[in-house]
């Protein structure tokens, strides 16, 4: 019997999923008089997040992402994944195909990634952004991960440095999680928006009670079920969720 309901419930969650029924993950919404672009995925999606390819070059671009899909592969969606340093390295931890290949950083530091509290957007057998010393203490087990910062939300509080009258405003991209660790929202602005205004719309219309900033500026987003393909500078951390062609 318990086999027989959870059979009934992975078929049911297979026919609303938003892939299974031809919608696409991605969508457009208004936060605030503010135009987003959300990409929404669950825990069992084939998230992957990508910095080099085989031979340790840099793939950086949508053309080199798709490159690196294996036959009957498709990509569904991606988008920059973190702070990089000029040579387009990662700043922080990151994590590919269960393989640390840079570090965790705790300490405090210029610019956005530095101003603690930042965190770690983690794929597992659930997803999560973890603050970044609460990762410290307590590894998960992440087949990927990618440090960035700040963080947006954390534990359903806002950044206490955001200012709700800033006049700082970006195109900026982030995460946010669900309570249970069963879907994450991609997001993206698609006009110059504050800090305040994004960990809101995380907070409060996706109900992500954690929430981690990607970057601001250079923020891009890949969706062919929209027809989006941002172009730009070269990306260094990027994530993206594939499917069966």
């Amino acid at each position: 019997m318990i086999r027989t309901i959870r059979n009934s419930a992975a078929l049911l969650a297979l026919l609303v999923s938003p892939l299974a029924a031809g919608a696409g993950p991605c969508r457009s919404l208004s936060f605030e008089d503010t135009p987003f672009t959300v990409c929404e995925a669950r825990a069992g999606d084939d998230l992957r997040l990508w910095l080099d390819d085989a031979g340790g070059a840099l793939i950086g671009t949508p053309e080199r992402l798709t490159e690196q899909l294996a036959p009957g592969e498709r990509l569904v969606f991606a988008m920059n994944a973190g702070m990089y340093h000029p040579d387009r390295r990662p700043v922080g931890l990151f994590v590919a195909d269960g393989a640390e290949q840079t570090a965790l950083v705790t300490r405090a530091g210029p610019g956005n990634f530095g101003m603690l509290p930042n965190g770690v957007f983690c794929i597992g057998e659930r997803l999560a952004v973890i603050e970044s010393r609460a990762y410290a203490a307590a590894p998960q087990d992440c087949r990927y991960a990618s440090q960035s910062g700040p963080m947006l939300v954390i534990g359903g509080a806002l950044h206490p440095r955001f200012l709700p009258d800033s006049d700082s405003l970006h195109i900026r991209n982030g995460v946010g999680v669900a309570p249970d660790g069963g879907t994450a929202w991609f997001a993206i602005s698609d006009a110059p928006v504050s800090f305040h205004r994004f960990a809101r719309l995380f907070r409060d219309r996706l109900g992500a009670p954690d929430a981690l900033y990607f970057d601001g500026s250079v923020s891009r987003l890949i969706a062919p079920g929209i027809g989006r393909a941002d172009t730009g500078v070269p990306m260094g951390p990027i994530v993206g969720m594939v499917a069966p062609d």
